[in-house]
């Protein structure tokens, strides 16, 4: 099981349509921003030390899908509920749960892989098996937790 991580944003007036209501490509902005805050937060270094130490350059998305329950308008302060529900081998599954304090107004999940560019084809990008270590770092763990929000 991995962890949950909370990144919260604050709806500004330019994210939001003619009608005051949050203009849907936003979520995907958000989700993507809370996607990198869950590994930083995991303790990743960032891309560009990965990308020097371990040639893994990202988490580029492959796929996803978005469940809109409720509108948001500006001035809202959104959480977005962030955690793997599932590794594979060269993929895993973003989760993201977005909510208005207890109020869920969004569900979407995302098909990520971890990539490097091959020696053999260094404009291409390529999945790697994920790291055993990253899945660790990302892990919920068993004990000694004290923030329910990080474990």
């Amino acid at each position: 099981m991995s962890k949950t991580i909370v990144y919260e944003v604050e709806v500004m007036f330019g994210d939001c349509d003619p009608a005051g209501i949050v203009f849907f490509p936003n979520y995907s902005k958000w989700m993507d921003g809370a996607s990198l805050n869950f590994f930083r937060q995991c303790g990743l270094p960032p891309w560009r030390e990965l990308q020097k130490t371990r040639g893994i350059i990202g988490t580029p998305l492959l796929e996803i899908h978005t469940r809109f329950l409720r509108p948001a308008s500006y001035g809202d302060r959104l959480q977005i509920h962030t955690r793997i529900t599932e590794w594979r081998n060269k993929v895993f599954i973003h989760q993201h749960v977005v909510k208005r304090g207890d109020e869920l107004l969004c569900e979407g999940t995302e098909t990520r892989a971890f990539v490097v560019h091959p020696p053999e084809e260094p404009d291409r990008i390529k999945a790697i098996p994920i790291p055993e270590d990253i899945k660790a770092l990302c892990s919920r763990r068993e004990s000694g937790c004290s923030d329910s929000s990080a474990c």
